[in-house]
């Protein structure tokens, strides 16, 4: 280990399913952190575009991706490369990590606790996110993923407390009750408000469930994305776990309508759209999610990205027409 990093990095993972504003969560924690610490963040996303690395950039912390496929079935090497070039590059004081809503935590907490990480991390709390909204969700409530992401919790935080109803929030502390586990420690907060002070603390693993039970997805070579110079205009699909995405990588000097993009953002047939998008008053953030669309404004990024998620297939072709004429290029 290099002399600047003979202390092992507190690492903190940050779980949470489809949509509970885990993205939200790490960038107000980096807003908090200490002046003079560097943090870090390893990205996953279940697309293939990058759009929370996207919005995490402005925010002057290193930044590694590693996008297509929950982190579980990348946790081999493609993880290791990823995490130990970002470890080599920013010599962090603190190292976050957001898998995929849509990921398995076993084979994450395997690759983080293996002997070759055993003096370079130090693994903190693990941060599970609940929509209290969602337990009334059989869909979520028996998904394999999300159990497995509770399961493995040191701490468990109701977000998006204030979107829920007194009944929604009851229901929250009855399931709670239910996992039964009366040490680990539950907060609730709104607009992914996590205090810096959950980070810390020493914790041992929880028991997960079998990690077979996931659905593993076809092992697939890594390839370099395409330069947006040679190809301005790039779209990307991935699919599992009963889910599919879309993904644009796009020249930045195309300019969008952004009304046009918010309508398009509302499809009902999305489950997910998040963008950062160079529009004609500027560059701009899109995140929408249970119907409800934020729109922000955001640095100047090397290029423009769009991702939509659904539990269906999708038009690509029709959606690629969509997003043309609100660049204004059919």
């Amino acid at each position: 280990m290099p002399d600047s990093m003979k202390s092992p990095i507190p690492t903190n993972l940050i779980f949470g399913f489809l949509g509970v504003g885990k993205t939200t969560a790490i960038l107000n924690l980096l807003k908090a952190r200490p002046e003079g610490e560097v943090w870090a963040v390893l990205v996953n996303e279940f697309g293939e575009v990058g759009i929370d690395g996207a919005m995490l950039e402005s925010e002057g912390v290193a930044i590694k991706e590693i996008p297509g496929g929950c982190m579980c079935c990348v946790a081999g090497l493609p993880m290791q490369i990823g995490l130990n070039q970002l470890i080599m590059r920013a010599k962090p004081d603190r190292l976050l990590i957001e898998p995929t809503g849509l990921g398995h935590p076993s084979q994450i907490l395997t690759t983080l606790t293996d002997e070759h990480y055993a003096n370079v991390l130090d693994l903190k709390p693990v941060i599970t996110l609940v929509d209290p909204r969602k337990l009334e969700d059989p869909r979520v409530l028996d998904n394999v993923q999300f159990r497995d992401q509770v399961a493995a919790a040191d701490i468990l935080v109701a977000n998006k407390t204030d979107l829920a109803s007194a009944d929604q929030m009851a229901g929250f502390e009855r399931w709670v009750e239910a996992q039964d586990r009366p040490e680990r420690p539950v907060f609730r907060t709104s607009q992914g408000r996590l205090r810096p002070e959950w980070l810390e603390g020493q914790t041992e693993l929880p028991p997960v469930t079998d990690p077979h039970a996931h659905h593993h997805h076809a092992d697939k070579a890594e390839a370099p994305a395409p330069d947006i110079n040679e190809q301005p205009w790039q779209r990307l699909r991935n699919a599992g776990q009963g889910f599919v995405s879309l993904g644009w990588r796009l020249d930045p000097a195309l300019q969008f309508d952004e009304s046009a993009l918010m309508s398009l953002a509302l499809d009902d047939r999305f489950v997910r759209f998040k963008a950062v998008v160079h529009c004609r008053d500027g560059w701009r953030t899109f995140n929408m999610v249970d119907g409800a669309l934020s729109v922000n404004d955001a640095d100047p990024r090397a290029l423009s990205r769009v991702e939509v998620i659904s539990a269906a297939e999708l038009p690509e072709a029709d959606l690629d027409r969509q997003l043309r004429q609100a660049a204004g290029q059919d």
